[in-house]
């Protein structure tokens, strides 16, 4: 058997591929004919804001809020130049374009 890659755009399944910032290593980095190609995505990676998820205040019903970069937000706010898609009880979906991003909540260490 074999398996066939799917971009992020094509995904139907749910799952969305997060480069964490990364290059994407299925995008070719020359021309058939041989030429270099001209990365965006590096140039978006350098000017990329940096973005620090604090807290999360997670409802079962109704509205949930998270506090990215010390600013109180919830689905369909703006931060910077993402959307908040979702809010859930351990992540934020923010989206950018066509292109998803997953800021997790970071547990702290029990202190001893």
């Amino acid at each position: 058997s074999f398996s066939v890659v799917k971009s992020a755009q094509e995904q139907d399944d749910g799952f969305i591929y997060d480069s964490q910032s990364k290059r994407d290593p299925f995008i070719a980095l020359v021309t058939p004919d041989g030429r270099l190609l001209h990365l965006v995505q590096q140039q978006e990676e350098e000017k990329k804001e940096y973005l620090s998820l604090q807290g999360i205040m997670y409802y079962e019903e109704g509205s949930s809020y998270a506090i990215i970069n010390q600013e109180i937000v919830k689905a369909n706010d703006r931060v910077g130049e993402y959307l908040v898609y979702k809010v859930e009880r351990s992540k934020v979906i923010l989206v950018k374009g066509h292109k998803y991003m997953e800021l997790k909540l970071e547990k702290e260490e029990e202190m001893r």
